[in-house]
């Protein structure tokens, strides 16, 4: 059974990473660009055009292309394998909800937790805007930020069940998201704060990437969540003619 949700969510991620892909080429890939061309009209405005150029490893072309093909597949493959053993795990034990609504909030709940929270404190920079100093800290930052809020998602979901007995589903859920809420609140103000973007670079073309990137997860997320849902159930539709014919088989 398990075995049969995990390659279920892995080829829905593979399918959700196609998706990401076409929405990263037309809405994340010419802030990449407008980012890598702002870097070289400072470079010649600073005078260090006359410096040997580094060897470029990995031609642009390729990393807009292949690679960002083949990572995005790779990262919604196992992004889908992940939430196939999180809706394994969660499946039945939310009340009534059924597969496809569990799916669905599942996904929501990923979302938020890994990729809007984490982003809202430590935002996507455009490539060659940032400093290079800062990327240690910067990364430092940026996964303790996701693990605190992927531990407080866990404990939240747990209260969360625990106030619904006493008070409710509604008023249990409510609560609990509110208690998250407040929680996050509190760590973003206890952690630092890393301002690099120069003064000169867009502002419109930062918050275009910014919001590009989140996109790319957004739809990524939502796609492994509807799609796993509505494959899910209908796994289940297919699985029940079989079993009522025998049923009907065996009481004549």
């Amino acid at each position: 059974m398990v075995g049969n949700l995990l390659l279920r969510g892995m080829m829905v991620g593979v399918l959700a990473g196609l998706l990401a892909f076409g929405f990263a080429k037309v809405f994340g890939e010419p802030w990449v660009e407008y980012a890598i061309a702002f870097e070289e009209s400072a470079s010649h405005a600073s005078g260090a055009h006359g410096e040997a150029e580094e060897p470029e490893i990995v031609s642009r072309s390729t990393q807009a292309g292949a690679g960002l093909f083949t990572g995005l597949v790779v990262y919604g493959a196992a992004a889908g394998g992940l939430f196939a053993l999180a809706f394994a795990f969660a499946n039945g034990r939310l009340g009534s909800m059924s597969p496809r609504s569990t799916a669905a909030l599942l996904a929501a709940l990923g979302f938020v937790t890994v990729v809007l929270i984490p982003q809202l404190k430590y935002p996507a920079n455009p490539p060659a805007v940032g400093s290079a100093d800062t990327i240690g800290a910067r990364t430092e930052l940026f996964f303790a930020m996701l693990a605190f809020s992927i531990a407080l998602m866990a404990a939240s979901v747990m209260a969360a069940r625990r106030l619904a007995e006493r008070f409710g589903d509604w008023n249990g859920a409510t609560a609990a998201g509110l208690l998250y809420l407040a929680v996050v609140a509190v760590m973003f103000a206890a952690l630092p704060n890393i301002e690099e973007i120069p003064a000169s670079f867009s502002p419109a073309a930062l918050w275009n990437f910014r919001m590009a990137s989140i996109g790319v997860q957004a739809v990524l997320w939502a796609a492994v969540g509807l799609g796993f849902g509505a494959a899910t159930e209908y796994a289940a539709r297919s699985a029940r003619p079989p079993a009522r014919a025998a049923h009907a088989a065996a009481s004549r």
